[in-house]
């Protein structure tokens, strides 16, 4: 008994002295290597060794892409209804409710006007952490009213996407969305401002169907998935293997669908340059 004793003493003095805080350290899934936080904050949130991009929100997107205090946000406090009575595993009402507590979100886009190295844009940002990005009747509006927003201003607009395509809690409503997104960005191209789409990990279904593929010039990050229905529902649709690195942002541009792939670290710059070539040619 003493020895089992001093064996439980010892394994919780062993115990104590390895906690450390929560998220201090991060294990890459791509390479498994182990990151300080610190140090993938300073490198963008990417992995250092194998340059995986790791999912993050709108908060981080807009530090990353905005001049420091130039953002202002509109429609904060927009939030979605139970317009079905929807039940799957909760009611939707209790999701929405659970959703905002957890993420500190309102929805799962944030919208509103930034300056990029001084240009005053538009800028939609998704948030994958809230229902899987998904593309509910508030996603759609508050796109809508920033597109809308950048065309009176006479402003560029930039949308980074990161979804799990249409919200199904909401049925048609949701699918509306896609016409609607869609209609206001043919304004915002009749009206002659850019518009430059940015796809993230990952980026499917409904949103791929509509805003995140109609930009002047579509730019994905290294290794985002890209696609309408994904790799595993292909392949059992279609009964057979798919081709090496399918539906990642590589082979989308190999294959036409995106322009460029750049890293996280270069998007500003580049989105920049951009924006000034097209302003330009008009």
């Amino acid at each position: 008994m003493a020895w089992f004793r001093r064996s439980k003493e010892s394994i919780d003095s062993a115990t104590k002295k390895k906690d450390v805080p929560d998220g201090l350290w991060l294990k890459c899934e791509s390479c498994s290597e182990i990151i300080h936080r610190t140090v993938l904050e300073q490198q963008f949130f990417t992995c250092p060794k194998c340059n995986l991009h790791f999912r993050i929100g709108s908060k981080e997107y807009f530090s990353i892409l905005l001049d420091e205090g130039t953002f202002k946000e509109s429609d904060a406090k927009m939030r979605s209804k139970d317009l079905l009575g929807f039940v799957d595993t909760k009611p939707y009402k209790s999701r929405i409710k659970d959703m905002i507590a957890k993420s500190g979100l309102n929805d799962a886009v944030r919208t509103g006007v930034g300056k990029m190295n001084g240009i005053e844009i538009g800028i939609a940002v998704m948030d994958f952490s809230f229902i899987g990005g998904s593309m509910g009747s508030v996603v759609g509006e508050k796109i809508a009213r920033i597109t809308q927003k950048a065309r009176k201003s006479k402003i560029p607009l930039i949308i980074v996407s990161a979804s799990g395509g249409a919200r199904m809690m909401e049925g048609a409503f949701s699918l509306m969305q896609l016409a609607k997104t869609n209609a206001r960005l043919a304004q915002l191209s009749d009206a002659g401002l850019p518009f430059i789409s940015v796809i993230t990990d990952p980026t499917t279904g409904g949103v791929t169907a509509s805003f995140s593929m109609m930009g002047d010039i579509n730019i994905a990050e290294p290794g985002a998935l890209i696609g309408f229905a994904g790799p595993r529902v292909i392949r059992q649709t279609i009964g057979k293997d798919l081709p090496p690195g399918f539906q990642r942002s590589e082979f989308q541009l190999e294959h036409g669908f995106v322009d460029l792939v750049i890293h996280r670290k270069d998007l500003k710059d580049n989105i920049t340059k951009l924006l000034r070539m097209m302003y330009q040619c008009k």
